[in-house]
């Protein structure tokens, strides 16, 4: 299926904020500007996301805004252990309280409540910053530390546009990065995870978007290192329409190989491996899942619940020259989100 790639600067919404410009690009091209929405706003849903991965550890840290509801939700999960601990902050009717930025290279997203702090910041040249405080997680540990994500040299991003069938107004704007190298640490109890420089590995998602009534979403991303490789994936679909570019790619040493449709062959059983195929024939990849969480938020007539999945990935992909790469045991996440209004 043929897509539009988005090679020079464009706006995501007319001078009426209706979305227009459907396609993918390799950066954040595209310009959005949340004061043009004429949506309203508990229709409006912004969310930035970061998975941090050491040798020992998964850490996951979102702040989503999705308008009758706002959270902050922080997992971090062993990957000797098999154990998980998970602390989740839930604000009512957010309705842009968080002040999401509208560039995905600017602003912090910054979130305190009483005497937790979770913060993201964008610097220049790419890196950015995750910084957390949260004196009770989990089981009434301290959770603090500070990691730098760096990016390889001319990294390219997926950037995807989509609108919403049946909804004129509706559109998902998106920025996907599995490619950062991560460095720092974080004190966990009695514990620090240490994210070692080339061993340490991080995946940026940023959404803005105007979302319909109602939404099923799949979506996996991992990254590490393979035979002197950084290797990356996003894969994912939902009910939005991606004719004009899909929110699939593999990435490798920072370059971003496109691909198509990538279906999801998920087992009735629980932590059953799930496999990964694509219409191009480009992806075939397994999922070895060792943990699971579950989350379901409920705000009148609002629903959110997802089933979530940590392990690792392995497979086969073919880039974008024909040559076929192999790899084993990237780590990573995936998800199954269903929301309604």
């Amino acid at each position: 299926m043929p897509q539009t790639e988005i090679t020079t600067p464009i706006p995501v919404l007319n001078e009426l904020g209706r979305p227009q410009n459907y396609g993918w690009a390799r950066f954040p091209l595209e310009n959005y500007d949340h004061d043009l929405l004429t949506a309203p706003r508990r229709s409006i849903s912004e969310s930035d996301r970061y998975i941090l991965i050491s040798p020992s550890h998964l850490a996951a840290f979102e702040i989503l805004d999705d308008g009758y509801l706002g959270y902050l939700c922080m997992s971090v999960a062993s990957l000797k252990d098999k154990k998980r601990s998970t602390q989740t902050f839930v604000t009512p009717f957010s309705l842009g309280c968080f002040g999401m930025p509208s560039d995905s290279n600017k602003g912090p997203v910054k979130f305190r409540y009483k005497k937790n702090l979770l913060d993201f910041v964008a610097m220049e040249g790419g890196v950015r910053i995750i910084k957390a405080d949260i004196p009770k997680f989990g089981h009434h540990r301290n959770l603090r530390g500070e990691i730098v994500l760096v990016p390889p040299p001319n990294a390219e991003s997926l950037v995807i546009n989509m609108p919403w069938r049946g909804r004129g107004d509706a559109f998902c704007y998106s920025r996907r990065s599995p490619f950062y190298s991560a460095e720092g640490v974080i004190q966990f109890g009695n514990h620090e995870i240490i994210f070692p420089c080339g061993k340490a590995w991080g995946i940026f998602e940023w959404n803005r978007g105007v979302r319909p009534r109602s939404d099923l979403r799949f979506w996996a991303a991992g990254c590490g290192q393979y035979e002197g490789h950084q290797a990356g994936f996003n894969v994912g679909y939902n009910s939005a329409d991606s004719a004009q570019g899909t929110e699939n790619a593999f990435f490798l040493d920072g370059k971003l190989h496109k691909l198509d449709q990538v279906s999801f062959h998920i087992p009735s059983g629980r932590l059953m491996p799930w496999r990964f195929t694509s219409n191009d024939n480009r992806l075939e990849m397994t999922f070895s899942p060792h943990q699971e969480r579950d989350e379901n938020h409920q705000m009148f007539l609002y629903s959110l619940r997802r089933r979530q999945l940590f392990g690792s990935f392995s497979g086969k992909v073919i880039l974008d020259d024909g040559s076929p790469f192999e790899f084993q045991n990237i780590t990573g996440m995936a998800e199954r989100r269903k929301s309604r209004l």
